[in-house]
């Protein structure tokens, strides 16, 4: 079932939705029977009140892997690599703490989020064009999360390494590159990477509780990883890209639907999605096949879906509020209403309290950036979330109880926060115990 756009009714709606979340500002667009339609609302900043219009730009994180994937892809079906080339093949100094990993991680590893080398990384290497080079120089400290191909663990570092192999192949920075692989062959014309292109448009500034955010955006460094920023009507026209040649506006790459190849179960199917293919998250409603990624940067979020047998393709962007709630609301309405699908609800405690013994999960997990003390209190866990390293000063610590959905699984609300956040315990092959939230695994230290 499809349904016409009326496109007064959702240039009202944006703003409700976004107003019910505390979004201060919002932009939306989407293609549906071959014409896209955009909205925006509120404002780019509380302290200047200047509006948000369809045509401003606001970070879209890491929606960004999906764009270095596709040059990754890009230069793949150039020959000048395969999923499965070993990433030192390309990069012959390169080099993570364990040695074996730094001479068999592939570039699939990277692309797929299974490479295990611990993922979030945030160090500033300068504002210069060298400083992927050096941040790349700088993973040779990094340990393993899990070891290679274990499992699933979302991983910043990996394609801050697969943008270093963008450089390394085309002789350009990632940035030039980007723009020469994907941008200007798609014509693209409000889509930028560098802080000093992107002041020259409407910017959105993010928001923190409310008010603007301590700093703008993340370090150059990481902009393979995330620091595309954009209209959203320009990354609906990426994601059109990738239903093929045979759409509108595809042909991008010869194969897309390379990308959309299952690489890994996620063992937590409740946040994002069921699997991890190149680049992007996998899943299935109602029998629709829905590619999809997020991005979260300094107080802004980003979420595109694209559903490529129906030719509908959805990018929401927001400065702050309670993005996920506001996302997810977004897309349950406007894909009922387009296309007749229900959204997978958000998972939240069952009706009836469950019973398991939670002292077995009580302890520390940590990896890189992130900090979990889990306490056993009361029949539930009790959950200190803290991010350590360099942006251990961009949120406070969050505590929340996680309450039993079943034996493996559970679910915690932060105070304040009208969306669930789900976690699933599990152990490796080899025995260790690790939990998922957030679409990291991060395993038990204490």
């Amino acid at each position: 079932m499809t349904a016409a756009v009326d496109p007064g009714r959702w240039h009202a709606r944006l703003g409700e939705l976004a107003s019910d979340h505390q979004v201060p500002g919002a932009s939306l667009a989407f293609l549906h029977g071959g014409e896209v339609h955009e909205f925006a609302a509120g404002v780019l900043n509380v302290a200047t009140g200047v509006p948000a219009t369809t045509d401003s730009l606001f970070q879209i994180g890491s929606v960004t892997k999906v764009w270095t994937a596709t040059q990754i892809m890009l230069l793949a079906e150039r020959g000048e690599l395969t999923l499965d080339t070993p990433v030192c093949q390309v990069l012959p100094e390169f080099r993570v703490a364990d040695a074996e990993v730094s001479a068999t991680v592939t570039i699939r590893h990277l692309l797929s989020h299974t490479s295990g080398i611990d993922g979030d990384l945030f160090l500033d290497t300068g504002r210069g064009d060298d400083c992927v080079e050096k941040y790349v120089a700088a993973c040779a400290d990094l340990a393993q999360n899990h070891p290679l191909g274990a499992t699933q663990s979302y991983c910043n570092s990996g394609f801050v390494i697969a943008g270093r192999v963008v450089e390394r192949l085309t002789g350009k920075v990632w940035d030039t590159a980007l723009r020469e692989q994907v941008v200007e062959p798609l014509g693209l014309t409000h889509t930028w990477t560098l802080p000093e292109d992107v002041l020259r448009f409407r910017a959105a500034m993010g928001h923190l509780d409310g008010v603007p955010a301590p700093m703008w955006g993340l370090m150059r460094s990481c902009g393979p990883a995330g620091l595309i920023s954009a209209r959203a009507a320009d990354v609906v026209a990426f994601a059109r890209a990738h239903f093929g040649p045979d759409h509108e506006g595809g042909g991008l790459l010869a194969r897309p639907q390379d990308m959309w190849e299952p690489q890994a179960d996620i063992p937590n199917p409740h946040t994002l999605g069921r699997q991890w293919g190149i680049g992007w998250i996998l899943d299935e409603w109602q029998g629709h096949r829905v590619i999809s990624h997020g991005g979260n940067t300094i107080g802004q979020a980003a979420m595109l879906w694209a559903l490529p047998d129906a030719g509908t393709a959805v990018c929401v962007l927001a400065n702050g509020g309670h993005t996920a709630a506001f996302q997810h609301a977004l897309a349950t309405e406007l894909f009922g209403e387009l296309l007749g699908l229900a959204v997978p609800a958000e998972l939240g405690p069952p009706a009836e309290p469950y019973e398991t013994d939670v002292e077995r999960y009580a302890g520390v997990y940590e990896r890189v950036g992130t900090r979990m003390e889990l306490t056993a209190r009361d029949g539930r866990l009790a959950l200190r979330l803290e991010s350590t390293g360099a942006l251990a000063g961009t949120q406070p610590p969050l505590d929340f109880d996680l309450v039993a959905v079943d034996d493996t699984t559970f679910v915690g609300r932060p105070d304040g926060r009208p969306n669930w956040l789900s976690a699933v315990f599990y152990r490796l092959a080899d025995g260790t115990p690790y939990i998922h939230l957030g679409a990291r695994a991060t395993p038990k230290v204490a």
